[in-house]
């Protein structure tokens, strides 16, 4: 028994984690998502490993009993608060276990790959590259495998990636060496279109050399902008630098604009190139979870005029709980549906735009173009309907 037969899957990369014959790979498949490929069939020994450990195989969560409370948080660091996507809790958690001597696997930007990647931070220093959301799906399977299980981490990820990363802790008997940290995720859209976006962009600003999703610059409730530099425009980024000189505001020169008119959220966004699994197997939404800890962004009416920035934090367990409240922020505890407002409470629909997306991702149509076809169809869709 093994995964060879397991195709359009979350992606989340631990079955190559656990596989001790080392023989399966994680690589991009024909729509541009992660999927796992069994390299020698010949030294599978079936011991069934890859399948314990595989969310997308289990139809329920790892995370059973679960206790929610839930909270409006913020950095009380304003350096800190200002530099994150909206109120700086995930770094927070991070710098608080550092300091207890716990490593982080998070995710940074690698841009000689052009790919989000896990990776193991044992210092402050190497935990800011980490700050910030990336709306692209991470390759796992380097920092996952760099994780000594004997050892202490925060590890941070998608809620499928974090299920089957609960799973992998399980089958080991170390849950107790590991708080797990996921966030409210709208899906992973094909790495085609994250290709064809940067593409386009070097064509402007030469080799990316920094990127950075989510910039408050135009108010974090219109904070669906991007920021970029590239050799020709930007200084390197030297993340061995001290904490203070790398939590300055990054002043990218290619900022596009808000979601309404970025190619790259706007397509994102349309629900029109998730993963096969973003659609009919996604378990994770809103309130469901097999983290110790989700944050997002806190939406809706109660924080509506504040323009600084809130984390939305859910503890699902008492270690979580725990967590937050050592962490440096100010915490402000609400009903979940306070906290939770605004977020998806059910997996997206996939209509007839997503197979016209991912034959349109894959010719050498620019994304402007691209975005533009799926405006018209939205058009005449809306025209039929009328």
């Amino acid at each position: 028994m093994n995964i060879s037969n397991i195709k359009d899957c979350f992606g989340c990369g631990v079955c190559a984690t656990v596989c001790t014959r080392h023989i399966i790979n994680i690589t991009l498949n024909a729509k541009g998502f992660y999927e796992p490929q069994i390299t020698d069939m010949a030294k599978c020994t079936d011991c069934g490993l890859c399948m314990e450990v595989c969310s997308y195989s289990h139809e329920g969560l790892a995370l059973t009993d679960s206790n929610i409370k839930s909270y409006a948080a913020w950095s009380n660091d304003t350096e800190v608060h200002r530099k994150c996507s909206s109120g700086g809790v995930g770094f927070e958690l991070g710098r608080t276990l550092i300091g207890q001597g716990y490593k982080v696997c998070g995710v940074r930007y690698n841009p000689e790959s052009n790919r989000a990647e896990h990776y193991i931070a044992t210092t402050v220093e190497e935990l800011i590259p980490s700050i910030g959301s990336k709306y692209i799906q991470s390759y796992t399977v380097d920092g996952f495998k760099a994780i000594n299980r004997k050892g202490k981490y925060l590890v941070t990820g998608t809620p499928c990636q974090i299920d089957s990363f609960r799973l992998y802790i399980r089958k080991f008997r170390c849950e107790d060496n590991f708080v797990l940290m996921d966030f409210f995720c709208h899906g992973v859209p094909s790495m085609w279109l994250w290709k064809k976006y940067v593409a386009e962009v070097e064509k402007r600003i030469g080799k990316i050399t920094y990127v950075s999703w989510r910039n408050k610059f135009t108010g974090w409730h219109d904070s669906w902008a991007m920021s970029m530099d590239g050799e020709k425009t930007g200084e390197k980024v030297n993340w061995h630098d001290s904490y203070n000189m790398l939590i300055r505001e990054k002043k990218g020169f290619y900022n596009s604009r808000l979601s309404q008119g970025d190619a790259f959220y706007r397509l994102f966004l349309s629900d029109s190139c998730l993963g096969k699994a973003c659609y009919d197997k996604c378990k994770f939404k809103y309130d469901k979870s097999s983290a110790d800890i989700r944050i997002g962004d806190l939406w809706g009416k109660t924080y509506q005029n504040n323009e600084d920035g809130v984390s939305a934090a859910i503890a699902f367990t008492e270690k979580g709980d725990d967590v937050l409240k050592q962490c440096n922020c100010t915490l402000i505890e609400h009903p979940f549906d306070i906290v939770a407002e605004g977020q998806m409470k059910t997996v997206p629909l996939m209509t007839q735009k997503y197979h016209i997306m991912m034959r349109l991702l894959k010719t050498s149509l620019s994304i402007k173009t691209t975005k533009r076809i799926l405006d018209i169809y939205d058009k005449f869709y809306r025209h039929l309907l009328k």
